[in-house]
C-alpha cells in the first residue's frame, strides 16, 4: 500500500542512558498552562490567576524561546464550553459519547474517544477522526493508522503500549480541518485524558494537535525539532507530522523519523543526535 517499513539502523542498547546537561535542541517550557509574558504589563499574572483557578478548561499556553522570532505562541487561554468530568475514565468516556456541545454530533456516526493503555508512558495525539475512524470508533485506523503503527514499531513500541487520542472526538464533515471553535470545545476532553494517563512523553502529530497543546499559531515546520514541556507536570512534548500528511508527502518522512528519534532520546534520556539509531 505504499507504506514503507520504519526501522532503526542500530540496536537500542548501544545508546547510553545518561542524558547530558545540554541537549542540542532548544528547550521551550510550557509550565502551569500559561505564557511567560514578561513585557505585557501584568497580563501574564492575570492569566496565571485564572488558569490556576480552573486549569482543566483552558488550552495550554507555552513560553516561546526568548528572542526566537520564529515562534508565535498564543498568550490567550481558550475556554471550553463543555463540563469536563474530573473523576474516572468511565464517566469521561460516557460524557464524550453523549456530547452534543458542537454541531459535529449531528453528522458523526459515533464519537471516537481514544484507545490504548490507560497507564501508557507514551501519549500520541492526532487531529480528528476520519471516515474510517468514524465508522470503527477508534483513532488512527486505515492507511494513516498503519503508518503510525510502523512509525511506533521503528522506535520499539507496539500500538497496545501507547495511548492514542485525537483533539476532536467527532469527525468533521468531509474530513475538513477542525474549526477553532470545535477545537476549543472538544480539546478539553483531550486535556483530561492526558491528565488521567499522566504519560512520560507526548507525541503531537500534525498542526492541529501541536497548536492546540501549545496554544500556538506557529506552523508545524517551525515547531518541530524542539522539546516542549506540557502542563503542570511538565511532560516532555515533541511535535511531528501527521501520518496522513506523510502519505501525501513521502519526502517528509525523513524529518518525521528525526522527530521520532528525538522523542526516543528524550524518553530514554539518551544523548543528543550524533549517530543513527
Amino acid at each position: 500500500m505504499g507504506i514503507a517499513v520504519w526501522e532503526q539502523r542500530r540496536g537500542w542498547a548501544v545508546l547510553p542512558q545518561e542524558f547530558p546537561p545540554s541537549i542540542s535542541c532548544p528547550v521551550v517550557e510550557a509550565e502551569n498552562r500559561l505564557s511567560v509574558m514578561e513585557n505585557n504589563e501584568g497580563e501574564g499574572e492575570e492569566i496565571k490567576k485564572t488558569v490556576e483557578a480552573d486549569p482543566f478548561v483552558y488550552g495550554v499556553a507555552s513560553a516561546g524561546e526568548i528572542g526566537d522570532s520564529r515562534l508565535s505562541i498564543s498568550t490567550v487561554p481558550v475556554v471550553s464550553s463543555v463540563e469536563i468530568p474530573t473523576t474516572d475514565w468511565d464517566r469521561l468516556e460516557r460524557t464524550v459519547k453523549e456530547c452534543t456541545a458542537c454541531p459535529l454530533h449531528r453528522t458523526r456516526t459515533q464519537s471516537v474517544f481514544g484507545v490504548g493503555n490507560r497507564a501508557a508512558k507514551w501519549f500520541i495525539v492526532g487531529e480528528a477522526p476520519g471516515e474510517d475512524e468514524d465508522r470503527q470508533g477508534e483513532p488512527f485506523v486505515g492507511r494513516a493508522g498503519q503508518l503510525l503503527d510502523l512509525m511506533l514499531k521503528g522506535i520499539g513500541l507496539q500500538r497496545e503500549e501507547v495511548y492514542i487520542a485525537n483533539v476532536l472526538k467527532s469527525r468533521p464533515p468531509g474530513n475538513r480541518t477542525p474549526l477553532p471553535e470545535e477545537i476549543a470545545t472538544c480539546g478539553a476532553y483531550l486535556e483530561r485524558q492526558i491528565e488521567l494517563v499522566r504519560p512520560q512523553i507526548i507525541l503531537a502529530t500534525g498542526a492541529v494537535a501541536a497548536q492546540k497543546l501549545l496554544a500556538s499559531t506557529t506552523a508545524i515546520g517551525l515547531l518541530r525539532g524542539r522539546i516542549y514541556r506540557y502542563g503542570t507536570h511538565r511532560i516532555p512534548l515533541v511535535v511531528t507530522y501527521h501520518p496522513s500528511y506523510l502519505l501525501r508527502s513521502p519526502h517528509e518522512k525523513r524529518k518525521a523519523w528525526d522527530d521520532l528519534r528525538l522523542a526516543w532520546r528524550v524518553f530514554h534520556r539518551a544523548p543528543p543526535d550524533g549517530q543513527d539509531l
